[in-house]
């Protein structure tokens, strides 16, 4: 035994309790789909997290996966992009014993009382109860693979090694002269194919040929490998059309159908984005701007002007919010003002938004960037009329009617900016109530953001100025604008 108190030969393995009263060639103690079963049930029963960090799916697609789960069934996870699929297949190998035994010195992971390689029953018939043994973490037993049209079956399956064959003295056809590819490498934990769809037919086939049958054929050889391995996949509805579609046999052999979604209302998708967004400790997202950003997301999805079948992923949330705190954080240590993020540094996070937005025809008449800025302007009205319509606005909006101008300042002194706000009838009150904080910063943002809301409402106009050094300019809708 090792000092950790692990087997490192098959003879020390047989005396411990699990594998007592074995024998070699005397089968599985159990498969991959046993091992996530008992692991399951044992979690469900005490009440564990099954799936951490996978958030939004607990009434939807969480209670079809453990169905699948506890039913054995390999299944396909079928969503636009996103949608935490892959998050969703590497969080299964929490599912899986911290670690198992294999044979030591063999390319495939291979079980010591039942190799299934020729290789590990060559090792097992000559050492015997001496056969080395290690063992393989629960980590290395999730091996992932991208499909893309271009993926043979010698990468998932493997190809016949003429060099090996000549090194051992085997035929083309014996398995100890196969170079193996992904699939064998998986023995013993879990495959999964993302973006099953885009697969050549004939890898398909030959997928879950050696799935079903174990066998497939390589270079004219008949290849037996009865595999351990617990089979996951991943794919994008538009892929069923636009470069591909799952061959019918191999669908047919996938158990479960397990549709993924985005987030169904904006408190779930805040929460999404506030753990996986990463920005500085000491930036603060007030409460409304972090509901301005993800409503973007929400507004882009509806918008006529974005692809439907493309979608809208949840890294746009996520990756503006991580520009926009950066945009405030350079913002403070310029001016040495507390970096609190404001509307302005939303529209800082711009290229976030373009490179995540697959246009249709009139949205690429327009371009991505007035198209983006106008789905920041129509969720800056959305939060406001659902947070905070029931504000007195009329002193501020009859001021702006008169034909007054305002230019918010952009630069890092919030006190400034608060004052500044003092011009505006009303303003200065209305900021305080939608901040609701003593800081100097948060009012700043609040006040800017209140300006954006009623002009994302159509009560106020905007405009940007583009000289150096701007500040936003705000007027009634017939005569103003605001930058």
């Amino acid at each position: 035994m090792t000092a950790t108190g692990k087997a490192r030969t098959l003879g020390e393995l047989l005396q411990t309790p699990d594998y007592a009263g074995r024998a070699p060639f005397d089968g599985h103690l159990r498969n991959v789909q046993d091992e996530v079963r008992a692991n399951l049930t044992r979690k469900l029963r005490s009440g564990e997290q099954l799936f951490p960090g996978v958030v939004g799916y607990d009434e939807t697609v969480i209670p079809q996966l453990v169905n699948a789960l506890l039913a054995r069934q390999n299944f396909i996870l079928l969503g636009l992009r996103g949608q935490a699929k892959s998050r969703i297949l590497r969080a299964i190998t929490g599912l899986l014993d911290d670690a198992v035994p294999v044979i030591d010195g063999v390319d495939m992971p291979d079980d010591p009382l039942n190799p299934i390689g020729a290789e590990g029953r060559h090792l097992l018939e000559a050492h015997g109860l001496e056969l080395p043994i290690r063992w393989l973490p629960r980590n290395d037993r999730y091996v992932e693979k991208l499909a893309t049209p271009d993926v043979t079956v010698a990468d998932l399956i493997g190809d016949v090694d003429p060099i090996k064959a000549a090194r051992l003295g085997t035929s083309l056809g014996d398995t100890r002269s196969m170079h193996f590819g992904l699939l064998p490498r998986a023995n013993r934990g879990i495959f999964a194919v993302n973006e099953l769809a885009d697969l050549a037919p004939k890898v398909q086939v030959a997928l879950f040929n050696i799935l079903q049958e174990g066998d497939v054929q390589i270079k004219g050889y008949p290849i037996r490998l009865e595999l351990d391995v617990m089979l996951v996949f991943s794919a994008n509805p538009e892929d069923y059309t636009a470069r591909g579609k799952i061959v019918t046999p191999l669908k047919d052999r996938i158990g479960s159908e397990i549709r993924t979604h985005y987030p169904s209302d904006v408190r779930l998708g805040m929460d999404i984005t506030a753990a996986e967004a990463e920005r500085a400790e000491h930036v603060v997202v007030p409460e409304f701007i972090a509901e301005l950003i993800e409503e973007i997301a929400f507004q882009a999805r509806e918008d006529g002007r974005v692809d439907k079948l493309s979608g809208v992923s949840q890294r746009l949330p996520i990756s503006l919010m991580e520009l926009a705190s950066a945009n405030a954080e350079r913002r403070s240590l310029v001016s040495g003002d507390a970096a609190v993020v404001r509307v302005s540094d939303v529209y800082s996070g711009l290229p976030a938004i373009t490179g995540k937005l697959e246009l249709e025809y009139e949205g690429e008449l327009k371009g991505a960037d007035v198209v983006a800025r106008d789905v920041i302007r129509k969720a800056a009205g959305a939060v406001y009329a659902r947070r905070y319509a029931s504000m007195d606005t009329r002193g501020l909006e009859k001021w702006f009617e008169n034909g007054n101008v305002f230019r918010f300042p952009q630069g890092g002194d919030a006190r400034a900016a608060v004052q500044s706000t003092r011009d505006v009838p009303g303003l200065t009150d209305l900021a305080v109530e939608v901040a609701d904080s003593s800081d100097d910063a948060v009012r700043a943002a609040a006040a800017e953001f209140v300006l954006e809301g009623l002009y994302g409402r159509k009560k106020l106009s905007r405009a940007e100025e583009t000289y150096a050094a701007p500040e936003p300019e705000v007027r009634r809708e017939r005569g103003g604008r605001w930058n």
